[in-house]
């Protein structure tokens, strides 16, 4: 496996700044917020000793995510692809397009992603659907799915089914959507298109909603369109997924999570997520957790439900930080 996959991005930079040397990082520093300057340094001080090969590998990768950056901005994304084609070869290319363009998209409606879901729900709740798909595909997966949850029931699915087929849009129709709901946005970024939406972002959503809109809006996708639902729930991660998790996933998301969750929600889990859960911590705490599930009675499936959702969310939280690998269905392949 690649170094830069093995560390976490905090600790990426933090060899980015080693390589930077004292006075560039200074120059560096004086970008950032006190409590980033905080984090960046603790990481520099605890950094183990990487060989010239791996600090090689991730400075590599730095600038290649520069460059890409540099020729979407300037150029667009055609542009983009086929200068990084061409300096990189075509799998590298892809992936740094990738990586970029989901940092770029991030920066598009702003203001929203800071505010409370509720006045999201209010600001979009009397516009077109095809409207609310494209402001909700800008927005923290989190927020979209709360939206989604209190959204009409039919319209939930038109909703749904308008982000899944969300490929591109230009920067003129985002900007006039965000200036109409927003009049404090200011700018956007220049490129010729903006990837956004996808089954992919749906996926995301979906592992954030209750788990009843979840059964609801798959009931309702697999009488629309059946295959739309078969191709979200292949991108999906949730909780009997566990058994897909290798045993260092599995014990570093028991330490994440609170035991009293796991006992609930382990009261009515399947065999094989519960055998997989239990081989993976110490004797003394399934011990304690088993006994924990023998007293606990009457306990509602809407509170195994949220327990298992925290679950879910430590783990997808540990993914985004780079400390473990989810294999969606068992079916990633990882590469040594």
């Amino acid at each position: 496996m690649a170094v830069r996959q093995k560390m976490t991005a905090a600790e990426r930079a933090a060899a980015i700044v080693i390589a930077l040397g004292a006075e560039n990082a200074s120059k560096v520093y004086k970008h950032l917020r006190d409590e980033e300057v905080e984090q960046l340094s603790l990481e520099v001080a605890k950094l183990d000793n990487l060989s010239a090969e791996d600090m090689k590998e991730i400075v590599d990768d730095f600038y290649g995510l520069c460059v890409t950056q540099k020729v979407i901005t300037e150029g667009g994304v055609a542009y983009a692809k086929d200068v990084l084609e061409k300096a990189f070869g075509p799998q590298q290319a892809i992936s740094l397009m990738e990586r970029v363009t989901k940092s770029l998209r991030t920066k598009a409606f702003d203001f929203m992603r800071k505010a409370d879901y509720k006045n999201l729900l209010m600001m979009l709740q009397n516009e077109h659907p095809q409207t609310i798909a494209l402001v909700l595909s800008y927005a923290r997966s989190d927020q979209a799915s709360q939206v989604i949850e209190e959204l009409p029931k039919d319209l939930q699915i038109d909703v749904i089914e308008r982000i899944a087929n969300l490929d591109r849009a230009s920067p003129e129709i985002i900007n006039i959507v965000e200036k109409t709901l927003e009049r404090k946005f200011s700018s956007i970024i220049s490129v010729d298109l903006m990837e956004l939406g996808g089954v992919n972002y749906v996926a995301d959503i979906m592992n954030h909603v209750d788990r009843g809109t979840e059964k609801y809006i798959f009931d309702e996708l697999n009488n629309s369109d059946p295959s739309l639902s078969e191709e979200i729930r292949k991108l999906m991660f949730v909780f009997e997924d566990i058994v897909y998790l290798d045993s260092l996933a599995i014990q570093r998301f028991i330490r994440e999570v609170d035991s009293k969750d796991l006992a609930v929600a382990l009261k009515v889990a399947n065999e094989s997520v519960s055998e997989v859960i239990f081989q993976n911590m110490s004797q003394r705490m399934r011990e304690t957790i088993q006994s924990d599930m023998q007293y606990l009675h009457n306990v509602r499936m809407r509170d195994v439900e949220e327990a298992q959702q925290r679950i879910v969310g430590a783990i997808r939280h540990l993914e985004e930080q780079g400390e473990i690998v989810i294999s969606k269905g068992g079916k990633d392949e990882i590469i040594a």
